[in-house]
């Protein structure tokens, strides 16, 4: 077996480690697993009670992977999440108190709880990969990866994310309920009260030696063609015959999105053995890359048009090579 192949193993077997206690979420885990291979950020949203914290926290354990859970709150501090300078008596001098920022995988539960300096704390985290406590810029682990978690229901006490920082999350999942049978399959495992072993099957290192192989898969001109102009219709509607999405589209995505559909859709491949990119791993990725990176108008709003309507519309429409 090939070092790719290997990798590719390794991927799956996580994968297959997490559906021992997640149930019904295999997309949502797929996608989890696709960030971490990537290096890009996640943002889930849905409803309490899903197995969001779950989940991330077993991805966790099958990498032997330092974890990190913050529980943002409205009274939160920046320092409460990348660490603060502590004064030693005995040394006379001060030393830095690392946050759980420090982690390779870090969990911002209910992250729209937390006010405008944290955000920015966090934002910086996200983006350079290292944090400044005092005048200090102290890197971060690799790898890196926050994994952030929203409710969409309750919005009192909470302070909508920035448009920048949400651009900063490569993908935005939709968590939506288990089936009938899968939530009796979820009764089955969890109503006894006993903990589900989980192995570690994965190493830090292996997942980096993954994201040096994923760059390497091939992504044909045309491909990368039928990418930009995915984007690009997302911000010029009328010039790829979509007349009907004009009035409903204030901003369209930003060229972070074209990297990011590329690299989620090179990842996408290489989880199934393939050294090459297809129009379909662009479309399976393309509703969580751009969702949260298009910004409807008031009109949208008005006649119940979300960004998944938007997003499928023009699937529809610009030719797939």
């Amino acid at each position: 077996m090939s070092a790719p192949q290997a990798n590719a193993a390794v991927a799956r077997a996580v994968l297959a480690e997490v559906a021992k206690r997640v149930v019904g979420q295999d997309e949502m885990v797929e996608r989890l697993l696709i960030g971490l291979l990537t290096g890009g950020h996640v943002l889930l949203e849905g409803v309490p009670g899903l197995a969001k914290t779950l989940t991330v926290r077993t991805l966790a354990e099958t990498m032997q992977a330092s974890f990190s859970r913050i529980q943002f709150t409205p009274d939160l501090l920046p320092a409460d999440v990348v660490g603060t300078q502590v004064y030693d008596q005995r040394t006379g001098a001060f030393d830095v108190k690392q946050g759980p920022i420090f982690a390779s995988i870090v969990l911002a539960d209910e992250i729209n709880r937390a006010p405008a300096k944290v955000q920015a704390a966090l934002l910086e985290a996200m983006q350079e990969h290292q944090v400044t406590i005092g005048g200090r810029t102290m890197p971060l682990p690799e790898p890196f990866l926050v994994l952030a978690t929203q409710n969409p229901i309750e919005q009192e006490g909470t302070y909508p994310l920035p448009e920048a920082q949400v651009d900063r999350f490569m993908l935005k999942l939709r968590v939506g309920y288990p089936s009938r049978d899968e939530e009796r399959e979820i009764m089955r495992r969890m109503a006894g009260g006993e903990a589900i072993a989980i192995e570690a099957v994965a190493t830090p290192a292996a997942i980096l030696a993954a994201r040096h192989q994923i760059t390497q898969i091939r992504l044909d001109a045309r491909l990368v063609d039928y990418i930009v102009d995915l984007v690009h219709a997302t911000r010029e509607p009328a010039a790829a015959g979509l007349d009907a999405l004009v009035p409903l589209i204030e901003f369209g995505a930003s060229p972070r999105a074209t990297i990011a559909l590329a690299q989620a859709a090179r990842a996408h491949a290489w989880l199934r053995d393939r050294t090459f990119v297809t129009p379909d791993d662009v479309k399976a990725l393309a509703p969580d890359v751009l969702r949260h990176r298009v910004l409807l108008s008031y009109e949208a709003e008005a006649e119940g048009i979300d960004t998944d309507t938007v997003v499928r519309r023009i699937l529809e429409v610009v030719p797939a090579p």
